[in-house]
Formats: structure tokens, C-alpha cells, sequence
């Protein structure tokens, strides 16, 4: 761990950034790129150590990997192709390249045992593991199959027909991904809509798959071409930036790239709806992802109500948006939001709990949490539990914060940001 002291003397952000790789797109390219058969090449992967933990399983099946700045080029022989590993497949911190992983390799030909740091030993498995079961996945750990390590024999599986019990794309994905493998049409029922990242790329790769009103098709045995994948900036990380420029006084900041898929773009529409000074100019492309220029300025914000089907559209913005809410006027209520005990560390606590030794007036609710504002904010230490969200929370705090502000890990940061304090500095 590695403690950092940040002080800022409540700058204006003024400054145009290039926000690094979508976190999301970024695995999955990989792990599409070592499905496929062919050369997949990718541009503005994102270098963080969950991504890079992808790739490392991968290289450990037996797939050719470079990496050359963030330009990454797969070479696969096809999932039929790959090698038994002889190391465990070390996941790291990421619960996207572990619950994706099941589904991936419990429809292939080989034996492998993955597991990660201890946070995703904390983390559930079984929201995925059950359905992969009922398709014939033989998967075996701790807690029958809750908590990793985790073991998984590939084997030949079923089409099943699943309806999804809460918004999950990482469930939704394994599912999909198994579905790859499995004999008959995969179906997935959504009750509400989570990111979509990975339908966008299976058509990109060369596979057909139908979506109506909620419902997801996948017919099991196509096969994947290597593709060319332009990775656009995350929209999660650009986050930060966007709250910074809105709380800071006499700012005006330009975020490049930015990923606007319409399942993820939720901090847009909430940012409006507290009145920011926000300008969203959409690029043309043809990317499978969607991306815009987003302009932010200092704005006088009003608290909001932020719940039901917006949630699954910005959980992982939600620690961020907490620190917005202490600076707008009135009450922001934050509820339908249970996801966030499952995340990284609970969010709920964590969140609560920092943003008052800061002096936020804020208290946690089952399914969420209550904020009022404004509220100054004032030197303090602050627990970043290793979740990386959390530290970034912490150093934005530390921008408009009478005095310093300490985080006693910052290197958690590089897990989806690895530039993060480097950005900061060219903006303020």
C-alpha cells in the first residue's frame, strides 16, 4: 500500500484530456480477440492491472499476446486450439476477467483452476456459476462454487433459456459467452437493461445475435473472426473529470472519446438533471461504441433523486456522484442500488463512511443513500479499502477540501486509471 497526501488549494480545472481506455470493452476485446480464430488487433486498450490480468490467462491458454503502448494485437488459433494451462489463472482484482472467464472456459476443451486477489475471494460467484450449471458446466471451489479458487473442467453444454433475477452484465455475458459453446439458442430475459458491451462485440467478431424488447438470442456454435477494435475512453473514469469540472470554481474542462454506449451513459443524464453545465458533442464514426467530446463547467447544482432503471446504467459512478451531491443544494436520494455491497468493498459503507470523516452530512440507507447539501469539506485520512473508485473519490474531494487529504492507498487507482494523478495535474 502506498499512502498519498494531496493538497490542491481549490484550483480551477481549465484543459482538454484523452480519458484512457473503456475498461469493459477493453477485456472484452481480449478475450474475443482469443475466442476468434485470426489476427484481432486493438487500439487504446486500457493498461490498468485488471486488463492486463486478462490478457495474462489468456497467454497462460497458449493465445499469442503483444502489447505495444496501447495497441495490443491477438493471434489465437481458436478456442479449439488453446492449451491446458499449468499455472492457476490469477484474475487479480478484476471481477469482470473472473465471472467472464467462467463462461469462457466452461465450454472449452481444457482443465484450468483460476483465482484472485483477496477481494475477489470476498466477491460472489455463484450468480454465475448457477446458470452456467443448469447449462452443464461442471465448475467446483469454496462455498460450493461461491468464492473462488476456483476449478473448471470444460465440457461439451446445453442451451438454456434464463431469466435474469437482478441487471448483471457480467452474468448476462458468461451466459452468452457459454452460449458460444452450448448445443441449441441461448436466451437471456432481462427485466432491466445492463450494459450491452459484449452483444455489440460478439456482432463485430461475426456472430448473430437478436435482441427484442429485453430478450437476447444466441444461437450456440458460431464461430469468431478476428476483427480490428477501437477501444473508446471510459466513460466510468471520465466520471472523475466530470465531477471535478462541476464542483470546481471557475473551471471548463474537454474530455475526448468518451464512450456514450447508451447503457452506460446514466452520470450524463443525472449531471443534467442537477442542472450542470454540461455539452455532450457526439463523434461520427462507425465503431460498434458509440463516443462523444464532453465539455463540463463549474455549475450550481440541485440534489436529485437518482433510482430504478438509471442504476444498472452508472453503479460504478455512484461513489463519485456521492461527492457531487455534497456540493449541490437540497437532497439527493440514492436507492435501488443493493449492487454496490457487492462490489470492489460494500460501497454503501465505504462511501458513507469517508465522505463524513470529509464532513459530508450523508447516511447510508439498505439500498443506498442519503445526502444534503452543500457542504464544505475538510482535511481528513481517508480508507480507500483497495477499491479504486473509492481512492479516486477521495482525491476529487481532496480539489475543493480545506486542507489535505490522505489516502492510505493510492495505488489502487492504476487497477482502471493508471494515469489518473497525471491527468489532474495537466488540468489544474
Amino acid at each position: 500500500m502506498s499512502e498519498k497526501i494531496l493538497q490542491y488549494d481549490k484550483p480551477s480545472l481549465q484543459g482538454t484530456l484523452t480519458i484512457p481506455g473503456d475498461k469493459s470493452v477493453s477485456h472484452r476485446s481480449v478475450m474475443f480477440g482469443a475466442i476468434a480464430t485470426g489476427k484481432t488487433t486493438v487500439e487504446g486498450f486500457l493498461l490498468g492491472e485488471d486488463c492486463l490480468s486478462t490478457i495474462d490467462c489468456f497467454r497462460k491458454l497458449g493465445v499469442k499476446i503483444d502489447v505495444e503502448g496501447t495497441n495490443v494485437s491477438i493471434d489465437s488459433p481458436g478456442i479449439e486450439g488453446w492449451q491446458e494451462p499449468t499455472e492457476v489463472l490469477y484474475t487479480g482484482n478484476s471481477g469482470t476477467t473472473t465471472r467472464l472467464m467462467l463462461g469462457i472456459l466452461a465450454g472449452s476443451n481444457v482443465h484450468s483452476v483460476m483465482t484472485g486477489d483477496a477481494s475477489i475471494g470476498k466477491r460472489p460467484m455463484r450468480r454465475v456459476i448457477d446458470p452456467l450449471r443448469q447449462m452443464g458446466a461442471h465448475i467446483t471451489g469454496r462455498a460450493d462454487g461461491q468464492y473462488t479458487p476456483l476449478a473448471i473442467q470444460g465440457t461439451a453444454l446445453q442451451a438454456i433459456d434464463y431469466h435474469m433475477p437482478v441487471a448483471s452484465a457480467q452474468v448476462k455475458s458468461a451466459i452468452l459467452l457459454a452460449g458460444l459453446r452450448a448445443k441449441g439458442t441461448t436466451i437471456v430475459r432481462e427485466n432491466e437493461v445492463s450494459r450491452d458491451h459484449t452483444e455489440r462485440m460478439l456482432r463485430q467478431f461475426g456472430a448473430q445475435v437478436d435482441e427484442v424488447s429485453g430478450v437476447i438470442s444466441l444461437k450456440g456454435g458460431q464461430t469468431l473472426t478476428g476483427t480490428h477494435v477501437s477501444v473508446p475512453g471510459d466513460i466510468s473514469s471520465a466520471a472523475f473529470f466530470l465531477v471535478a469540472g462541476a464542483i470546481c470554481e471557475n473551471s471548463k474542462v474537454t474530455l475526448e472519446n468518451v464512450g456514450v454506449n447508451p447503457t452506460r451513459d446514466g452520470i450524463i443524464e443525472v449531471l443534467q438533471s442537477m442542472g450542470a453545465a454540461i455539452t455532450v458533442l457526439p463523434n461520427e464514426d462507425n465503431q460498434s461504441e458509440p463516443t462523444a467530446t464532453i465539455t463540463i463547467e463549474t455549475s450550481a447544482l440541485k440534489g436529485t433523486t437518482i433510482e430504478g432503471d438509471i442504476i444498472p446504467r452508472l453503479i460504478d459512478e455512484i461513489p463519485i456522484l456521492a461527492l457531487l451531491a455534497t456540493q449541490a443544494n437540497g437532497k439527493t436520494i440514492i436507492k435501488d442500488a443493493e449492487e454496490l455491497k457487492v462490489k470492489e468493498t460494500d460501497r454503501i459503507t465505504a462511501v458513507v463512511d469517508e465522505l463524513k470523516k470529509l464532513g459530508a452530512t450523508i447516511e447510508a440507507t439498505e439500498d443506498g443513500m442519503i445526502i444534503e447539501g452543500p457542504t464544505p469539506l475538510r482535511s481528513a485520512s481517508i480508507k480507500t479499502y483497495g477499491d479504486h473508485r473509492i481512492g479516486m473519490m477521495g482525491a476529487v474531494a481532496a480539489l475543493i477540501a480545506d486542507g489535505a487529504v490522505t489516502l492510505d492507498d493510492a495505488e489502487c487507482i492504476a487497477v482502471s486509471y493508471p494515469s489518473f494523478f497525471e491527468h489532474i495535474e495537466e488540468v489544474k
